[in-house]
């Protein structure tokens, strides 16, 4: 650390997605940027270990091809995305379910064999297409309620149940129906209009594309940052100075930096891996828990989708659940006997990782889903929490900051955006 420039223009305290958002945004207006990161790697919650050959994110994440942000920040072919079925499978007492996008996979037996009845479904997949492709400005100018009051004004209680909630579950990990409606049906809608996958050589490759693009130099790692004071930026090897400072930390530690930052609730999740010779399922289709006894927010065979996961003639099983359901591994494996209709004894059991930070909840109210990310003249924030709780959010908060930093430094936000590779977007609000 002790290379530690003793200045730059801009200092961004945090090497996750906002942060490396940030960054890029601001590098391509030819704007000098240290970027801070307190662990030995970038990324936050999105890294990749490897254990005995099987490769482990931390937690359950995926790409949804979708996200509009995206494609701003990098070519998705760079990720070799693995994609998923468009659909989940719902276990409930009845058996297991395929709900999914028509278009793609589902049959009508399929849909008979459903535990709602047809108007149901008619209903649902006529939200679900007006949630995809209705016009994304009057969706967000709906009157805003908790999910459970939204759905209800739309569907039928036994489709909600059956159906919605099990889905949403999967989606935010626990009591989805206490969501703000506004982030749920962007999401819905990103659901409906995308993809969802993974890298084949894991999450941490969605990382190090946003990284790659930046000059040598830009980053130091295993650099804590001690506390910001006005331009100064102070750690252990020295304080920086600089014209403006974004912290893209996690809320907690931003707050711990920004006196006064309020910080939203988090939920942490719990992954756990199972190692099988032979897959509990024929597809790469995330299980839900219909009943909702398990504690269960999803289960999949990632190896399914991508083999490289697993070593040659192994299949990994990732199962997620909200670390305040408590389950224990020998708990779990017995409800995924259950849910996949499967013995699991003979089931390895690889890793269990808590997804720390936690997911930021989103209940109502959330406004416009844009929260500011100037507090001053030179210090600025950045992160999902800013946003959406979604990578999409975490992309989107760290361009905003940089291009307030911009216009507070008094470059344009069009060179920069041109500069980037995206064409210029009007500013929009700090």
């Amino acid at each position: 650390m002790s290379d530690l420039p003793s200045h730059s223009d801009v200092v961004i305290v945090g090497g996750g997605a906002a942060g490396l958002a940030a960054a890029r945004q601001l590098t391509a207006a030819g704007t000098q940027v240290l970027l801070l990161e307190s662990g030995p790697r970038l990324g936050g919650r999105i890294v990749t270990d490897t254990v005995d050959g099987f490769r482990l994110d931390r937690g359950f994440q995926v790409v949804n091809t979708a996200y509009p942000a995206l494609p701003d920040f990098l070519d998705l072919t760079e990720l070799d995305l693995r994609l998923f079925d468009h659909g989940v499978r719902i276990a409930d007492d009845r058996g297991r379910h395929l709900l999914a996008d028509p278009r793609h996979h589902l049959s009508l037996p399929a849909l008979r064999q459903l535990p709602v009845p047809v108007t149901g479904l008619v209903t649902l997949a006529l939200l679900s297409a007006r949630l995809g492709y209705g016009d994304v400005r009057k969706l967000k100018a709906e009157p805003e309620t908790a999910a459970a009051a939204y759905l209800a004004r739309r569907l039928d209680d036994a489709t909600v149940r059956a159906l919605v909630e099990p889905f949403l579950t999967g989606v935010f990990g626990y009591a989805p129906l206490l969501t703000s409606s506004r982030v749920m049906t962007m999401i819905w809608r990103s659901f409906v209009r995308g993809r969802v996958g993974v890298p084949a050589a894991g999450m941490e490759s969605l990382i190090e594309a946003l990284a790659r693009p930046l000059p040598p130099d830009t980053v130091r790692l295993n650099t804590p940052v001690l506390a910001i004071d006005g331009q100064h930026v102070h750690t252990a090897a020295g304080p920086v100075q600089a014209r403006a400072v974004i912290v893209a930390a996690d809320p907690a530690a931003a707050a711990g930096l920004l006196p006064g930052l309020a910080v939203p609730e988090q939920r942490v999740l719990v992954t756990t891996y199972h190692a099988a010779d032979e897959p509990p399922a024929d597809r790469p289709v995330l299980l839900l828990d219909g009943t909702g006894r398990s504690g269960i927010a999803n289960s999949v065979v990632l190896s399914l989708a991508a083999p490289g996961y697993a070593p040659p003639g192994r299949h990994l099983i990732a199962t997620t659940a909200p670390a305040e359901v408590g389950l224990d591994e020998p708990a779990l494996r017995r409800h995924l006997a259950d849910l996949y209709g499967r013995p699991t004894g003979n089931w390895e059991h690889i890793a269990t990782v808590r997804a720390e930070p936690g997911l930021v909840t989103a209940p109502p109210p959330q406004g416009r889903l844009r929260k500011p990310v100037r507090l001053s003249d030179t210090l600025f924030v950045a992160g999902d929490h800013r946003d959406t709780p979604s990578l999409q959010g975490a992309l989107v908060s760290g361009r905003r900051a940089a291009r307030a930093v911009l216009r507070e430094l008094g470059q344009t936000v069009g060179a920069a955006a041109t500069a980037a590779g995206s064409p210029p977007r009007p500013p929009a609000p700090a």
